[in-house]
């Protein structure tokens, strides 16, 4: 015989393999198919957290660049400081991230993503919520939980009353109930492993089906409704909602309109039509300075704007305070105390006399103790335009050096110490302007500290004149100003809602638990009641255990037996070391 023949003959040789089919291939998706697949990844579980984790990430850059919504006068000078990857950064849509392709590309899929996981999970919830309680399992020995009640004879008790009384019992636990009568369900099967010792055959007993926790799948579809909820407020906030910021000195008036605003940023739908015509007036702003602390003298410790609002042009005034972290709520909008500052009153007046600019100037805190940045425009002045740049003291006090410097936040010495300009101020050509900036390139500087003239430095109630009869500036006194900051987001309160709403679902679905409980009864021949129940968890589920022992107390006490285990009526117990094992 060959080797050939022996080695194929022999039961220990490996088995040869079928040789492949060349015309065994597999099916083409087809377009249909392709999409059926597409959607199914997009509305698994899976995506979605990773959608959302891409959404967190995508919004790092709108904390990392100035945003163009925000404040465009910083995306300009951001963009002529880095003139090398500026608008590249641009293109990128770095300076508008919250309204970009690639966001909104990220926010859309996650939304479809959440909706499309959620409707079928509810759907098959409700056929789940309503459907009845899983089918007795054959042995319930064999069930996580696992225990046996023996009712003695002269209790009168029969398994059909027993099961009715199980079934109430089980319900005032927050069991979804179903009664079983024999014959109903069950398989057969000796009743041995019950202890009932000679009890019917598991066919002819009668059993009672129990279920509870759909609170569990429920909570989770609220936590996933609720985040499309909080997607689609926000949706709305951006679409018609809107922000806008206003300087307003004491004694000045806001009204919202577009023009009463110093910026305004509306959303993408919003209709100007749309503001309400309310109206709010600075009466008084009161800031409050530590005086007792030694090393914290000075640090503000309260501001309080005392102002009067309008909710329409034929409403009554309401006297209201405005501090900080403590909005103000007109209707649907919310005024935000953001900023304040020194706005001395000044007095400007052309080479003609005639008075080019009179009224407060909001001047910028640069630190502590309000020493302050100010620029003053007159383009009405004749026969040249005047500007001045210069600092605002409001506590001034001259150094060992000769320079002045603010040694208090509170106006205690007043003082601006200013250049002043001559020319054409740019204004004239309707270009838009920075008002806390001064353009000197095209400026004839008169005054400053190198120059003959020196600088000009005025106290509360003095004059300057310009030198050649350029015109003068007078310090006439000092006000108080606040920076608003004014939100109409309709979407704000739903969001909180829907937030609430999903928090409320998460708590629910991992602290609730879902278990089922089975309870079998039959009739023994010397007229003892034999009971078996079991115990089934859905995950893990650390007290089920200790369900268990609450169920056999409540059906013990009902029916008079003792719930310890080999006591009166035979009690037996048994826990299992795991839960969640199938029946």
């Amino acid at each position: 015989m060959s080797l050939k023949t022996q080695n194929s003959q022999d039961p220990k040789s490996p088995k040869k393999r079928p040789a492949q089919r060349d015309d065994v291939a597999l099916p083409a998706l087809g377009f249909v198919g392709m999409l059926r697949w597409a959607w199914t990844q997009l509305t698994s579980m899976r995506t979605a957290l990773f959608l959302l984790l891409l959404l967190a990430v995508a919004a790092v850059p709108g904390s990392l660049f100035p945003q163009r919504p925000i404040n465009p006068a910083i995306v300009t000078q951001y963009l002529k400081d880095h003139a090398d990857y500026g608008p590249i950064l641009d293109k990128l849509q770095m300076f508008d991230v919250y309204s970009s392709a690639w966001f909104s590309a990220i926010y859309l899929l996650l939304f479809i993503s959440l909706i499309g996981c959620v409707v079928p999970r509810a759907i098959a919830h409700w056929k789940a919520w309503r459907s009845k309680p899983p089918r007795t399992p054959a042995r319930l020995s064999r069930l996580p939980v696992y225990g046996t009640l023996v009712v003695p004879a002269e209790r009168g008790l029969g398994s059909a009353e027993a099961a009715e009384q199980a079934a109430a019992l089980l319900r005032t636990r927050g069991y979804r109930v179903e009664l079983r009568p024999a014959d109903d369900d069950g398989a057969p099967g000796d009743a041995g492993d019950a202890g009932s010792g000679g009890a019917r055959r598991r066919n002819d007993l009668a059993s009672v089906g129990a279920e509870r926790g759909y609170l569990k799948e429920l909570g989770n579809l609220c936590f996933h409704g609720g985040l499309v909820g909080v997607l689609v407020s926000v949706a709305v906030g951006i679409l018609f909602g809107y922000s806008g910021q206003r300087i307003l000195v004491e004694g000045d008036t806001f009204v919202n309109t577009l023009v009463g605003y110093d910026q305004f940023n509306p959303g993408t739908d919003f209709q100007s039509s749309w503001l309400k015509p309310y109206s709010i007036q600075l009466d008084k702003f009161d800031v409050r300075y530590d005086r007792e602390s030694p090393g914290k003298f000075g640090q503000p410790l309260d501001f309080t704007a005392h102002i009067a609002t309008k909710d329409s042009p034929e409403a009554a005034s309401k006297d209201q305070t405005l501090k900080v972290n403590d909005p103000l709520s007109i209707g649907d909008t919310d005024v935000y105390l953001v900023g304040n500052g020194y706005a001395p009153v000044v007095t400007v007046r052309g080479g003609d006399g005639k008075v080019a600019y009179q009224g407060p100037i909001p001047a910028q805190a640069t630190d502590t103790v309000y020493t302050s940045t100010i620029v003053i425009k007159a383009p009405d002045a004749k026969p040249s335009q005047l500007g001045f740049v210069g600092f605002f003291l409001p506590t001034a006090v001259t150094g060992q050096d000769g320079v002045s410097f603010s040694a208090d936040p509170d106006p205690l010495s007043p003082q601006l110490s200013l250049n002043s300009y001559v020319g054409d101020l740019g204004l004239d050509k309707g270009a838009p302007q920075n008002v806390y900036a001064l353009d000197v390139s095209k400026l004839k500087q008169v005054n400053g500290r190198d120059l003959p003239a020196k600088g000009i430095v005025l106290s509360a109630g003095q004059s300057y004149s310009l030198p050649d009869g350029q015109g003068s500036i007078s310090f006439d006194g000092l006000k108080r100003y606040v920076g608003l900051d004014i939100h109409h987001n309709p979407g704000q309160t739903w969001a909180l809602g829907f937030a609430l709403f999903s928090l409320a679902g998460l708590i629910a679905s991992l602290f609730v638990p879902r278990r089922r409980l089975w309870v079998r009864f039959g009739d023994h021949a010397d007229g003892r009641t034999m009971i078996e129940y079991g115990l089934l968890a859905r995950g893990e589920d650390h007290g089920l255990a200790a369900e268990g022992r609450a169920v056999r107390e409540v059906l013990a006490k009902a029916w008079g037996v003792a719930a310890e285990p080999g006591a009166e009526g035979e009690a037996h117990n048994r826990t299992q070391s795991t839960s969640g094992k199938g029946a």
